[in-house]
């Protein structure tokens, strides 16, 4: 039986984001109870060239719905970068999350040889078959920006485990 695009590509997000939801707001509580603003975590890095913790969340929900859609062959909404609070990123979450249950496994799966255009006529212009696509690009890039939301959390001191990371299962 072979893994179908969809079972590969909006359920992994889901579950992740829904993860992803869930240590913010481990981590507002944590801000809250150590009486800080929740803005310097909002606004923490790793390291001086690396995002900050609002656009590491962003940027994992735009790889999220980007990904599914494109491989839906759907236009891709865009999202405003205006949130300033962990209710404002959590937001961004369930709207994305909400988006990706509009897709059907009919709508991804065949999606495998579908060509996918990024940046078409620009220096960074990059194309990819659907399956390359979604596994060497898309779920790598969207795991690396929701492990540097977590890092930068576990950094700063928030009480998060593997479990947290994982999500429910």
């Amino acid at each position: 039986m072979s893994l179908s695009m969809y079972t590969a590509s909006v359920p992994v997000f889901q579950h992740t984001l829904k993860a992803m939801s869930a240590f913010l707001s481990k981590a507002e509580a944590h801000a809250e109870a150590n009486k800080f603003a929740p803005e310097a975590l909002l606004q923490s890095r790793l390291f001086p060239n690396m995002f900050a913790l609002t656009k590491q969340v962003q940027v994992a929900c735009d790889f999220a719905k980007g990904t599914c859609m494109r491989l839906a062959g759907k236009e891709v909404p865009s999202f405003d970068d205006n949130e300033s609070s962990f209710a404002d990123l959590r937001a961004r979450i369930d709207k994305t999350i909400a988006l990706l249950g509009t897709l059907d496994a009919a709508s991804i799966d065949g999606s495998e040889a579908r060509e996918i255009h990024l940046n078409p006529g620009t220096p960074r212009e990059r194309k990819f078959a659907g399956q390359t696509y979604l596994m060497h690009y898309s779920l790598p890039n969207f795991f690396f920006h929701v492990t540097t939301a977590y890092n930068i959390l576990r950094h700063n001191g928030v009480d998060l485990g593997k479990k947290d990371f994982m999500g429910a299962l």
